[in-house]
């Protein structure tokens, strides 16, 4: 059985791992759009999906630095 921190570390790697692909999925969408129409708007109205939108967005930056560090560091 794992133990804890394997546990803590699995689940900051699946939920960093899930936020960027969620990027990079919605940029896809963002594009397609764009070529459609030649333009993209959004509007979020309710303030705690956008605080979550936002808190999600931070984390994936700050997941995507970290992986990133560790790739340069491995490089070396």
């Amino acid at each position: 059985m794992p133990r804890k921190n394997q546990k803590i570390h699995m689940l900051f790697h699946s939920l960093g791992l899930s936020c960027l692909g969620g990027a990079i999925f919605l940029q896809i969408l963002v594009f397609t759009d764009i070529l459609q129409h030649g333009y993209f708007m959004a509007v979020e109205n309710n303030p705690a999906i956008l605080m979550f939108e936002i808190c999600l967005t931070i984390f994936a930056f700050i997941y995507f630095i970290y992986i990133y560090q560790r790739f340069i560091r491995s490089v070396r």
